[in-house]
């Protein structure tokens, strides 16, 4: 299937690793410019120069810390004048710490809606303009099936993600008569680079080995296993073609069917 994808321009953030490198890399293999932003250079560097090397896009680096207002605004805006136009904005960054009540300080709480939340309203507010002058786009938010399925041990992440989805549905709302249109995916297990982090967290406030804790993820999950950046990249490269743009106000599962109250059910035996 051609998804009408070359020579268009996307804003990918987050892409310096995990689901939004793979993004990035599955948007430039079908023939899109991209603008990508992380808070290190370094990292973000190096997989501009390996999505270029892999595919002859162009490829913007621009670092970024979300989490600062005036740090979304001129990222927005360079890439936007790097690339001439922004077809597409896929808003991936951001991450939130798992844990228990008793655990979560303030600082926690911040962490998760400064970034997994409010990077996603600065990086919009500042696209949608440039979209309406040029008559229409495509925004993806990657967010999280934890803003759906209950767990105790991610009420922050489910917080953070339960605002996003909000936003993203009211928004479709608003801005379909500018034929911008709006989609949100909810990941559930993800094999990044984090994912190891995450397993120790939760052996942490459950109380049990990292080995068990390993093994709740993919209890949960009916196809026995968690997913693959990629999987879920070409989920969203999909949806954030023409193809899709009639995908508007609407959340789509990526979670392989993930059950949150087996995890309860395999930590407890």
């Amino acid at each position: 299937m051609d998804l009408k994808l070359v020579g268009k321009t996307a804003i990918v953030t987050g892409a310096s690793e995990g689901i939004g490198k793979a993004i990035a890399m599955g948007l430039a293999h079908e023939g899109v410019d991209l603008a990508i932003c992380a808070r290190r250079a370094g990292p973000l560097e190096a997989t501009a120069e390996l999505i270029r090397r892999e595919t002859g896009r162009k490829v913007y680096p621009i670092t970024a810390d979300l989490t600062n207002p005036a740090d979304a605004e001129a990222f927005i805006h360079a890439a936007a004048k790097a690339l001439g136009r922004i077809d597409i904005l896929v808003n991936n960054a951001g991450s939130a710490p798992g844990g228990t009540l008793d655990y979560l300080t303030e600082e926690h709480w911040n962490q998760s809606l400064q970034l997994k939340f409010m990077g996603y309203v600065r990086c919009t507010k500042h696209t949608i303009p440039y979209m309406i002058k040029q008559g229409g786009g495509r925004v993806v938010n990657l967010i999280g099936n934890d803003g759906l399925k209950r767990s105790y041990w991610e009420i922050a992440p489910g917080a953070a993600n339960a605002a996003g989805q909000n936003f993203t549905i009211a928004l479709a709302g608003q801005y379909g008569r500018d034929n911008i249109s709006f989609c949100a995916v909810n990941p559930g297990p993800v094999r990044t680079e984090r994912w190891a982090g995450l397993v120790q967290a939760m052996a942490r406030d459950m109380n049990i080995s990292v080995e068990e804790a390993d093994k709740l993820a993919p209890a949960s999950i009916p196809l026995g296993r968690i997913a693959e950046t990629e999987e879920v990249a070409d989920l969203v490269v999909y949806l954030a073609s023409p193809r899709a743009h009639f995908v508007n106000g609407t959340m789509i599962e990526i979670d392989g069917g993930q059950q949150k109250d087996l995890m309860d059910r395999a930590r407890d035996r």
